[in-house]
């Protein structure tokens, strides 16, 4: 009997700052020959090109060539993953800016990205957010909560300072892991992740 391929896991991009972990979290999962399926706002692709020392779209041919990898426009509403009669393992929003996390509230799903996400929490599987905004004022955090409320996890990009990161590569590599773990790709954070209490 031939085993089901195992489920894509969708990777939203939105406009917010933060690339650099979206592009830490899709090789991440590339390397465990996970299947990815990208999703990327047409504001992500210019604060991409502001952020990193490569653009999106050199970074997508890099991923075309792995076997696991596939992506879609955002204007693309007949793609699979617009419906819940498509599988997936769940969807994570990295980084989700605040329009997307109201629009995502409101139940207002113009593009794919948003059509995706919803499709995620009608379903009931994992979405995991990684909003990026500071100070968060009672308009963002009632959206956050709205959506946490209907089963996201939200996953602020906050520094472990126990671990005394010591540039931005590790705090990435940190908030990745907690990704991983939050969507169910990974069990736990690898052992030099882990908070140990040291001796008094």
């Amino acid at each position: 009997m031939t085993s089901a391929p195992p489920r894509p896991l969708i990777v939203g991009v939105a406009g917010a700052s933060g690339s650099i972990i979206a592009r830490g979290l899709i090789d991440a999962l590339l390397e465990r020959q996970k299947p990815v399926i990208v999703v990327a706002s047409n504001a992500a692709r210019m604060v991409w090109q502001e952020e990193l020392e490569e653009s999106y779209s050199a970074t997508v041919a890099r991923w075309t060539e792995n076997p696991h990898f596939s992506t879609y426009a955002i204007a693309d509403l007949f793609a699979p993953i617009a419906s819940g009669t498509f599988p997936t393992a769940g969807m994570i929003i990295a980084p989700a800016s605040m329009n997307t996390v109201a629009s995502l509230a409101h139940g207002l799903t113009p593009n794919l990205l948003l059509r995706a996400a919803d499709v995620t929490l009608k379903e009931r599987r994992p979405l995991t957010l990684i909003p990026r905004e500071t100070p968060l004022h009672a308009i963002h955090l009632e959206n956050l909560l709205t959506l946490s409320r209907l089963g996201a996890t939200i996953l602020p990009p906050e520094p472990p300072f126990y671990l005394k990161p010591l540039d931005i590569d590790g705090l990435v590599r940190f908030v990745v892991q907690r990704a991983l773990v939050a969507s169910g790709v990974t069990e736990g954070l690898p052992d030099d992740m882990q908070y140990r209490d040291h001796e008094r």
